[in-house]
């Protein structure tokens, strides 16, 4: 054991849908249905190679039915990353429905995923960052090592509640669904939740692994967010998180996608900020993040770190906020 801090990388490959439903724009055109994993999941390839990453990708179930989806699942695990379970349909209200349908999406997720890849998933992360009772005992359930839903960001939700506030008043409610907010008093750093309450430490048989923000104020440390900072707010970001034992980065498909080059319609574009960078800005970016990460952590999928965090509980410490 090097004695490193220890930092992963996931990316969550949410479909296009996705963002159409988050900002009320209806349907999502039938050929982008595929857009991320055929675009995007090779850029990421690409860049993890080089920078000898093993990283997590949460995959939403229902896009395994595409074959091409199917073998490009099946590169990502011969690379030696990781496939974790991201619900079938990708459910914004996922944590809000009864237990028969909870135990539906993550069933025939873990399902699909194990079929196209050859591994069944042991970790999980929700639609939204959004952790329920009832869906923490299903990942019991089926015996899952982790979860990776957690985000105690104040900021995020403050602005997404904005947000979907803004397009309700004009008529459009948003397909999100805003968080339990006592997820926002959740611990930071890696801890076994409570089976009852998952925002509060206790016994349950899985881990959880929240996903990045920094001490004290607690901003967000996510992908999207960095990509689009400037290099010196970037970095001074990320040196702050030097102040958790586990930086657990995450991203989504969409931040390695271009609007021009991957044909995205203007109407998201338009509300989806992220799209406005080119290409080789964020991969720039990206390249940047990667190294600076490398100076002072070890890079592990989360099921790694997951598994060293069960064996010997050494990364569940008391919050620095």
């Amino acid at each position: 054991m090097s004695g490193r801090r220890l930092a992963s990388v996931s990316v969550d490959l949410d479909p296009l849908s996705c963002y159409y439903r988050i900002h009320a724009l209806g349907p999502a055109p039938a050929e982008l249905s595929a857009t991320i994993f055929r675009r995007a999941v090779p850029r990421f390839l690409d860049v993890f190679a080089r920078n000898g990453v093993r990283a997590t990708f949460f995959v939403v179930g229902a896009d395994l039915a595409d074959p091409a989806v199917r073998r490009l699942a099946r590169e990502l695990v011969a690379a030696g990353h990781e496939l974790g379970n991201h619900s079938h349909t990708h459910p914004y209200e996922l944590a809000r429905l009864p237990r028969e349908r909870v135990a539906e999406e993550i069933d025939a997720a873990h399902a699909a995923i194990g079929d196209a890849a050859g591994v069944a998933p042991v970790g999980f992360r929700a639609p939204g960052y959004d952790l329920s009772q009832v869906m923490l005992g299903e990942l019991a359930r089926v015996g899952y090592r982790y979860d990776s839903s957690i985000f105690p960001a104040p900021a995020y939700y403050a602005a997404k509640a904005v947000v979907m506030a803004g397009l309700g008043l004009i008529g459009r409610p948003s397909g999100a669904v805003m968080t339990d907010p006592r997820a926002l008093i959740a611990p930071a750093d890696p801890y076994r939740p409570d089976a009852r309450r998952p925002w509060r430490r206790g016994r349950a048989p899985l881990v959880e692994l929240p996903i990045a923000v920094t001490p004290w104020l607690r901003l967000p440390a996510i992908g999207t967010n960095l990509l689009l900072l400037p290099a010196p707010l970037r970095a001074q970001l990320v040196r702050s998180m030097l102040g958790r034992p586990h930086f657990n980065l995450e991203l989504h498909g969409i931040d390695l996608c271009d609007a021009e080059l991957d044909g995205i319609p203007a109407v998201l574009v338009a509300r989806q900020p992220d799209l406005r960078a080119t290409l080789l800005e964020k991969q720039r970016a990206f390249e940047a993040l990667l190294g600076r990460i490398a100076l002072d952590y070890d890079v592990l999928p989360l099921r790694d770190v997951a598994a060293r965090v069960d064996a010997s509980g050494e990364l569940a410490s008391p919050d620095a906020d």
